[in-house]
Parts: structure tokens; sequence; C-alpha cells
């Protein structure tokens, strides 16, 4: 049982490193990268959204975020604005959107691509399993904090 619980995880992990791997090369071809993108997406989901909500949303440090927004903020796809006390919050632009909306249809593409040999009750079923799996966050790695 534990040997099929290693090949489980690494099948997951595969899955996910393809795709990554092909919306990265796909998104590059619209100027963005997967990173970019997926804080876009955040952006685009949350308007005003802190750095600190955002990094927890995309997966990243708040370091790697505010890194990342700046070079968005350089490359004009978001803004950041004041916010209550010190809080910078996190707008996307038109061009950002613009970007945003792009990287929607290369993702559908690649998924839809990644996930055609499931039926439609079989990519039900999986994506239910995952968030089964997926559970609450723990202390050491806290939810995206966001409304959904």
């Amino acid at each position: 049982m534990p040997g099929e619980l290693q090949i489980l995880g690494r099948a997951v992990k595969q899955a996910q490193y393809r795709h990554h791997r092909t919306l990265d090369a796909r998104l590059a071809l619209v100027g963005t990268t997967l990173a970019q993108w997926d804080a876009l997406r955040a952006i685009g989901r949350w308007p005003g959204a802190s750095a600190r909500e955002l990094a927890r949303e995309t997966f990243q440090s708040e370091q790697a975020f505010g890194t990342l927004a700046g070079r968005l903020v350089t490359q004009g796809l978001i803004e950041r604005r004041p916010g209550h006390g010190r809080r910078l919050e996190h707008h996307l632009t038109p061009a950002g959107e613009s970007v945003l909306q792009a990287g929607h249809r290369v993702a559908d593409e690649v998924l839809a691509a990644s996930f055609a040999a499931l039926t439609e009750t079989e990519r039900s079923t999986l994506l239910g399993l995952l968030e089964r799996i997926g559970g609450e966050p723990t202390e050491e790695e806290p939810g995206p904090g966001l409304p959904g």
C-alpha cells in the first residue's frame, strides 16, 4: 500500500508538471509566463487584494509575490493603489485584462487537450476527489484567505 500511495502521489505531480510546462510554453506566445498569468488571474478575481492575500492565493511567499507584482507594474499590467493604512491594493490595467483573457484562452485549450481522455463524469469525479483530499489548510500552510 505505501508504494501505491507514492505512485499515486507521483502521478498527480507528473500531471501537474506537464500542465505547468505546457502552459508556460503556450503562455509565452501571448507574452506572459504561468506565474505572471496566475497573478493576473488572482488580481482579476479579487481586485483590491493585498500582496499578502495574493501571495497565499498564488502559492508564493510575500517577498516572491512582491517581486512578481513589481514586474507586472513595470510591464503596465497591474497598478498598485493605496489602501487602508499601509496596505497596497492591486488592480488590473486594461493591458493586464487583455493578457489575462488571452491566458484564459490558452489555459482552456491546454487543459481541454490534457483532460480529453476523460469523460465529463470522470473529470467531475477527479475534481471531487482532489477537492476532498485537498482538505483544510494547516497552520503551516494557510489557505488563500480570500472569499471564493
